[in-house]
C-alpha cells in the first residue's frame, strides 16, 4: 500500500475515534426555586440522585455530576440558568422544578435550543405541547389538561352545587383556568364565578379574595395555588367561617404549607388536593419501594428519618423520571458533540421499549414522538395515575384511595 496513502488512512481512524470519543463526564442540571419552595426544590434532587446512585451515577458508562442552581421562582433568572446548560459542553439534561411560568414562557427557547428538559413537578398543560416532533421537554408529574377533569370528578363526588374558581395570576393559572372550565363544562355546570390573585398577597388581601364568594354563596372552590398564598387562603376560608371546602391543585404541598396552617384549620376547610396515587408514607409497602427507601435514607439520612418526608411527589416523580432517563441512556452511543448527544437521549426517551419499574407503577413506552395527533406523547402519567389525599395530624401527606 502506498506509504502517504496508509498514513492518510491511519490519521483518518485516528480522528474518527476522536470525533466518537465519549464525553469524560455528563452534567445533570438543577433548575429550581430553593428560595420561597425548597422542599420541593430538594425533593426532586434527592429522587434523581436515589436513582442515579443505583446506577454507580453514570449514564450508559458515563460518569455524572449534578450543578445545582436557584431561579428563585425569578424567570428571567432561569433563562439565565437555561443558557448556563446550553453553553456547557457536558451537559446533558436540565431537570426543572416547581413552577411553571418559566417552563411556558420559554418553551419555544428550550426547543429551539435543544434544551433537554425534564419535568417532575411543573404541571402547566403548554409545558409539554411544543407543536413540532422537535420537542424537547418530557414531563412524568401531573398534568393540569388532566387535573381539571380530576379536581372536577372529584368535586361532584363531594356534592358540591355552586363552586368558585380561585387561581394565581400566573401561566400555571391560566393553564389550569382552562381545563377546569373545559371540564366543569362538559359537566354541564355553568356560570361559575372566579377569582384572580398576585403572588405576594398577605392575610388581609386573602380575605378580600371571598368577597364575590361570599355574595355567590358558593360551597367549594378549587384553589390553585403555591404553598405560600395557598395557607393565607386555607386560613381565611376557615376564620371566615364560610362552610365552603376547598379543593386544590398540588402546588400547596410544594413548601411549608402544613406548618403553616394547623391541622384544625385544614379540616375546617374540608382541604383536599391532587396527587399523584404513589408516596412512601401511605402506600402499600413492597419489596422495590423498601429498598428504595432505604437507599435514600443512606443518601439522606436528616431528610430520610421516616416515610413522612417532605414534598413527597418530587421525590417520587424525581426518581422515576430519572430511572426512566438513565435506561434510554443504555441505547445511547455518547460522543463529544454535546447536541447530538442530547437529541439521542431525547430519541431514545421516544423509542423506549423495555419496562422501566418505577415508584408509581411500571413504565410501558411512557413516551413518543410528539405531535398534534399526539399530544400526550410527552407525558408518563395520565389520568388514571390520579389520586387525592390531605395532610393528616401528622402534617403527613396522606393519600386517599380511589373509590
Amino acid at each position: 500500500m502506498n506509504k502517504n496513502l496508509l498514513i492518510l488512512i491511519t490519521i483518518l481512524i485516528s480522528y474518527s475515534s476522536a470525533v466518537l470519543a465519549a464525553p469524560d463526564v455528563l452534567k445533570v442540571y438543577f433548575d429550581a426555586d430553593r428560595t420561597g419552595h425548597i422542599e420541593s426544590a430538594l425533593s426532586i434532587e434527592q429522587g434523581v440522585k436515589v436513582a442515579f446512585a443505583q446506577a454507580d451515577n453514570q449514564l450508559n458508562g458515563v460518569d455524572v455530576e449534578f450543578v445545582t442552581l436557584d431561579h428563585r421562582g425569578n424567570v428571567g433568572r432561569s433563562k439565565k440558568n437555561m443558557q448556563r446548560f446550553i453553553n456547557d459542553n457536558n451537559a446533558i439534561v436540565f431537570v426543572a422544578g416547581f413552577h411553571s411560568p418559566p417552563l411556558i414562557k420559554y418553551r419555544e427557547f428550550i426547543n429551539e435550543s435543544k434544551l433537554l428538559t425534564l419535568v417532575p413537578w411543573a404541571a402547566g398543560g403548554p409545558i409539554t405541547r411544543y407543536p413540532s416532533k422537535d420537542n424537547y421537554v418530557f414531563r412524568l408529574s401531573v398534568d393540569d389538561q388532566k387535573v381539571g377533569e380530576h379536581l372536577v370528578d372529584f368535586a361532584i363526588e363531594q356534592q358540591c352545587k355552586k363552586p368558585h374558581m380561585l387561581l394565581e395570576n400566573t401561566g400555571w393559572g391560566k393553564s389550569n383556568h382552562r381545563s377546569i372550565k373545559a371540564a366543569l363544562a362538559s359537566n354541564a355546570i355553568e356560570g361559575v364565578s372566579e377569582t384572580w390573585f398576585s403572588w405576594g398577597i398577605n392575610a388581609a388581601q386573602a380575605r378580600l379574595l371571598f368577597e364575590t364568594a361570599k355574595q355567590d354563596n358558593i360551597d367549594c372552590i378549587f384553589m390553585v395555588a403555591g404553598a405560600r398564598e395557598g395557607a393565607l387562603i386555607v386560613n381565611a376560608v376557615a376564620d371566615l367561617d364560610l362552610g365552603i371546602s376547598v379543593i386544590g391543585h398540588w402546588g400547596i404541598t410544594g413548601g411549608n404549607f402544613a406548618q403553616q396552617v394547623p391541622f384544625e384549620t385544614r379540616n375546617k376547610a374540608k382541604l383536599h388536593f391532587v396527587q399523584s396515587c404513589f408516596n412512601f408514607y401511605s402506600s402499600a409497602e413492597n419489596e422495590f419501594n423498601k429498598q428504595v427507601f432505604n437507599d435514600a435514607k443512606a443518601l439522606f439520612p436528616e431528610q430520610f428519618i421516616d416515610t413522612n418526608i417532605k414534598a413527597p411527589a418530587g421525590f417520587v416523580h424525581g426518581y422515576d423520571l430519572a430511572k426512566i432517563l438513565i435506561s434510554s441512556a443504555s441505547n445511547v452511543t455518547f460522543t463529544d458533540d454535546i447536541v447530538q448527544n442530547r437529541t439521542a437521549i431525547k430519541q431514545a426517551l421516544e423509542s423506549l421499549s423495555q419496562p422501566v419499574n418505577g415508584l408509581i407503577k411500571s413504565y410501558k413506552k411512557p413516551f413518543s414522538e410528539f405531535s398534534q395527533n399526539a399530544p400526550d406523547a410527552h407525558e408518563a402519567l395520565g389520568v388514571n395515575d390520579l389520586c387525592m389525599g390531605v395532610y393528616d395530624n401528622m402534617n403527613a401527606v396522606k393519600l386517599i384511595e380511589k373509590q
